[in-house]
């Protein structure tokens, strides 16, 4: 099942459908969080309830979540730190960048008069679903609500001059996610690529077997310095 957050009738609302390619069921759900606890604990819920549907090739697509904070890990592909010639880290390198980059799909990339080498980077995003803290790797699977796609957009230049992230990563519209959260239950990552393609020219890939800290690992990881909140991104 794929959650989209769409345009309907001038208001935000969520909506599913069963493949990337039917018709959007908008839900009577009024939040992620409703959404996410209906689905993850299997609870009848009216929030479920369809109360209108959206042709996709009419459909105005939103950010899938409205995330509390979006966390990022850094150097953990393998190929990418031989690439930036970095050293594999020791656990994971986490930064953040701050909700006002999240970008629609189809949203057009700002690019700052201050940078000019933006690069973009294909990520796996995860989708927590539940509030959580403190989580072992073995309880990530009770929190986390399923995967996206996101673009980490680096002014490279002014990374690379600061020795920092926060500025380089965090300019408005330098975090695209979505279209969609594919919900995780029943599905296994395995050796999923992650691909990027500028004009339908693929310019990016890599695979999530590459990743040097693993899904569980993350999240546990994030997990013990803050709290994780519904809609959160990593």
């Amino acid at each position: 099942m794929h959650i989209y957050r769409v345009e309907h009738e001038g208001e935000a609302r969520w909506a599913r459908a069963q493949d990337e390619r039917g018709e959007l069921e908008v839900l009577a759900c009024r939040s992620f969080e409703e959404i996410a606890r209906a689905l993850m604990e299997d609870e009848p819920a009216a929030c479920l309830e369809v109360e209108g549907v959206v042709a996709r090739e009419k459909a105005r697509l939103l950010e899938p979540v409205v995330p509390t904070k979006i966390i990022c890990v850094g150097l953990n592909y393998g190929h990418h730190a031989a690439e930036m010639n970095k050293q594999v880290p020791e656990e994971p390198l986490i930064f953040m960048k701050p909700t006002s980059a999240l970008l629609a799909p189809g949203g057009v990339i700002e690019r700052p008069l201050a940078s000019h080498m933006v690069h973009h980077e294909a990520e796996l995003a995860l989708v927590i679903g539940k509030r959580a803290k403190r989580l072992s790797e073995e309880d990530v699977h009770t929190v986390l609500f399923g995967y996206t796609c996101a673009n980490d957009v680096t002014a490279r230049d002014i990374q690379h001059r600061e020795g920092k992230y926060t500025r380089g990563k965090g300019y408005d519209t330098f975090c695209p996610v979505g279209p969609s959260v594919r919900f995780a239950r029943g599905v296994e990552l395995g050796s999923a690529s992650v691909v990027c393609r500028v004009n339908g020219e693929e310019r990016q890939r890599g695979s999530v077997d590459d990743l040097i800290f693993g899904v569980e690992r993350v999240v546990s990881f994030v997990s013990e310095i803050m709290t994780l909140n519904p809609g959160d991104i990593i």
